[in-house]
């Protein structure tokens, strides 16, 4: 396994505050690495570490098997960086910024326009191309400044929450981006707020507090930290709750809890508890207009592992 970058031991202090203690991240060619954390964790000094804009007091970072100290020049032509906000400049248009960073990696002037054209068509910004970026929407903004950090087709990318301030449908646009990075075998390492962002698009998953890596894992085998699996029954007939209750508590062997009006849960070890729910509910005639087997969302997850939910921290930022 080929690793595309890679943390050991590293460290890393302003002052007195250690704003990284120790921490060990890794990702193989062509992943997505989510990172998760509360505000303040070290998420953002981590990743400015890996793109040589911090030197660690201690351990080392390596991207592509070079080292970021001892390789600055060379590791920072194997990667790009998007940053939380937009750093385009605001009086160029959108071909303008792109050509000039391209300038910037030693491309022909032509060579700067022809890949300006190719990423503003790729990120839905042609019709825009010609017009100042500060007449651009936040998610208009936000694709360009992505796009920015991906002229010189680096091998590795850093997105440090690349969707912080955008509204729904331009946050799934963005998560398009991101898995066709990945379908092309670039490394992403992606920062979030959002558990369900990294839910969707991460491979893998560290969960960072203090400074330090606190678990690490795929989404699945994150959320089996909090324990196995959850069925869940809504009845479509409230009133017919406690006959549902008493059913599913007699195929488990446990009370169920009810988290909520009209619906009823209840942890198993495993799935086969569940195809005797369903098979039950069919036989006592209970018709459902919920019924599932899942395991803990990774808001949970966060919250076993922090003592906060990741809401808090978005609301605290």
């Amino acid at each position: 396994m080929t690793l595309a970058f890679e943390t050991r031991g590293l460290v890393k202090r302003f002052g007195k505050t250690t704003a990284l203690a120790g921490v060990d991240l890794a990702a193989p060619q062509g992943t997505v690495l989510g990172v998760l954390g509360p505000n303040g964790a070290g998420k953002t000094t981590a990743v400015r570490v890996l793109a040589t804009l911090l030197r660690p007091d201690e351990g080392h970072a390596t991207v592509g098997g070079l080292d970021v100290v001892r390789h600055a020049a060379r590791v920072r032509r194997l990667i790009g960086l998007t940053g939380q906000y937009a750093s385009v400049d605001d009086d160029l248009t959108g071909t303008e910024n792109l050509v000039l960073i391209g300038e910037l990696l030693d491309l022909r002037r032509g060579e700067a326009k022809a890949r300006a054209a190719e990423l503003l068509k790729e990120f839905g910004l042609a019709e825009a191309a010609g017009r100042a970026a500060k007449t651009y929407s936040g998610g208009m903004r936000r694709r360009l400044d992505l796009a920015a950090g991906l002229v010189g087709r680096p091998s590795v990318v850093y997105l440090d929450e690349p969707t912080t301030g955008l509204d729904p449908a331009k946050r799934d646009d963005m998560w398009s981006v991101i898995r066709s990075l990945a379908a092309d075998g670039v490394t992403v390492l992606l920062t979030t707020q959002y558990l369900e962002e990294a839910d969707a698009l991460a491979d893998n998953i560290s969960v960072i507090d203090h400074g330090r890596v606190i678990a690490n894992g795929t989404p699945a085998e994150l959320k089996h930290v909090v324990g196995g699996q959850t069925i869940l029954v809504r009845p479509s007939d409230p009133a017919r709750l406690a006959d549902a209750a008493a059913l599913v508590g007699a195929v488990v062997g446990r009370t169920p809890e009810s988290p909520g009006r009209g619906v009823i849960t209840v942890p198993v070890e495993s799935d086969t508890a569940f195809t005797e729910v369903v098979r039950r509910l069919d036989q006592e005639r209970i018709s459902v207009t919920e019924l599932s087997l899942r395991l803990p969302s990774l808001d949970e997850v966060f919250f076993t592992l922090t003592g906060r939910h990741a809401e808090e921290e978005e609301n605290a930022a």
